[in-house]
C-alpha cells in the first residue's frame, strides 16, 4: 500500500486517538502497565479504556514469547496453548498496526482457552518497534508502510511450520487478523496452508506498489480457504462499496471464494473488537467472536 494511501485513512482506523500533546502521558501509562513483549499496550494506542479492556487468565495455559526461525532470522512471536496438550488446532493471530501488544496477546489467550494453539508473530520487527512510537502518523510512515507482503507471507509460512513442531496439528490451521491483520488474513487465505480465515475489518482495496502488489479484491477469486469478513457499517476507512466489490469478486472465484461470507454490523465503527479502545462495541465484538469460533469449527479448524 502506498504511503499516501495509508495516511489518508489512519484517523479513521484509530477512532478516539489522541494527538502529540498526550504523548508523554500515554508513554507513562504504558510504562505503568508494564512495557514488554505481549505485556502492556503500544504507546500509539493509548490511553486504554480500562473499564472495557478484557484480561484473560493464563492459568492452565502455556503462554509467552517464543522465537521462530525464518532462514536464520529469529522472529519473535507470542504463543498461547492449553498446558500439556498436543495435536491442537492452530490459529495464526495477525496484529493491528500497533504490533503484538497486550490486546493481541489476550486474543491468543482467548483462543487457547477455547482449545487452540494460538500464535501471533511480530510481523513488523524487521522494520522497527511499533510499541515505542507515540504518533500514529509516524508509526504508519516509518514502519507499517515499509512492510512487504512477500516478507509477511514468508514469516507466516515459517510460523505454521513452527506450530507443527510445537504441538499443533497442521491439518487444522486457521488465520484471523484485525485491521492491518484483516487484510493479511485475506491474502494468506490465497497463499498459505490454512483451512479457514476470519478477517476483522481489513481493507479490501488499495493502490498497488512494489511492497503491496495485490489487495484482497485482486486475489478474491483464487482463495484456497473460505474467509468470514466481519466489518462495521460506520467504518469510515472501509466504505461499504468496497465490501460490495469484494463480494462480487468472490462470486466468480474458487469454491473457497464462493463459500466466503460477510457480516456487516450496523452502527459499528472500525476496530469494534478492540476492547481497549473507544471504538469497542461489546455486542458486535461478542457476536463476531462466537461467529469466529463457529466458522473455524465448520471448516475443519476447531
Amino acid at each position: 500500500m502506498q504511503h499516501d494511501d495509508l495516511r489518508k485513512d489512519f484517523d479513521a482506523l484509530v477512532p478516539g486517538r489522541t494527538t502529540d500533546a498526550g504523548a508523554s502521558r500515554r508513554t507513562a501509562l504504558r510504562v505503568a502497565l508494564g512495557a514488554g513483549f505481549g505485556v502492556g499496550y503500544a504507546a500509539a494506542a493509548l490511553p486504554v479504556a480500562a473499564q472495557t479492556a478484557v484480561q484473560t487468565s493464563a492459568d492452565g495455559l502455556v503462554a509467552g514469547k517464543v522465537e521462530i526461525d525464518v532462514g536464520g532470522f529469529k522472529l519473535p512471536a507470542f504463543r498461547a496453548a492449553p498446558e500439556g496438550k498436543t495435536g491442537l488446532p492452530v490459529v495464526l493471530v495477525i496484529q493491528e498496526i500497533f504490533g503484538v501488544h497486550e490486546y493481541i496477546a489476550d486474543v491468543c489467550r482467548r483462543f487457547a482457552r477455547a482449545g487452540y494453539l494460538a500464535i501471533a508473530p511480530e510481523l513488523f520487527v524487521r522494520q522497527g518497534d511499533p510499541s515505542q512510537i507515540t504518533e500514529v502518523s509516524k508509526l504508519m510512515s516509518e514502519i507499517v508502510s515499509k512492510v512487504p507482503d512477500a516478507q509477511v507471507m514468508g514469516d507466516l509460512d515459517a510460523t505454521v511450520k513452527w506450530a507443527g513442531a510445537h504441538g499443533g496439528d497442521l491439518a487444522r490451521v486457521g488465520i484471523t487478523g484485525f485491521c492491518w491483520g484483516g487484510r493479511i488474513t485475506w491474502l494468506y487465505a490465497a497463499h498459505g496452508p490454512v483451512k479457514a480465515g476470519v478477517a476483522w475489518y481489513g481493507r479490501l482495496v488499495g493502490q498497488a506498489s512494489d511492497l503491496t502488489p495485490k489487495h484482497p479484491v485482486d486475489i478474491a477469486a483464487i482463495l484456497k480457504a473460505p474467509v468470514l469478513g466481519l466489518y462495521g457499517e460506520k467504518d469510515s476507512g472501509i466504505p461499504l462499496d468496497t465490501v460490495d466489490k469484494m463480494k462480487a469478486a468472490l462470486k466468480t472465484g474458487s469454491a473457497a471464494a464462493k463459500a466466503s461470507e460477510f457480516v456487516v454490523y450496523p452502527d459499528a465503527p472500525h476496530a469494534f473488537h478492540a476492547d481497549y479502545r473507544p471504538s469497542y462495541r461489546k455486542e458486535a465484538a461478542e457476536d463476531g467472536w462466537k461467529r469466529t469460533l463457529a466458522w473455524f469449527k465448520t471448516h475443519g479448524v476447531g
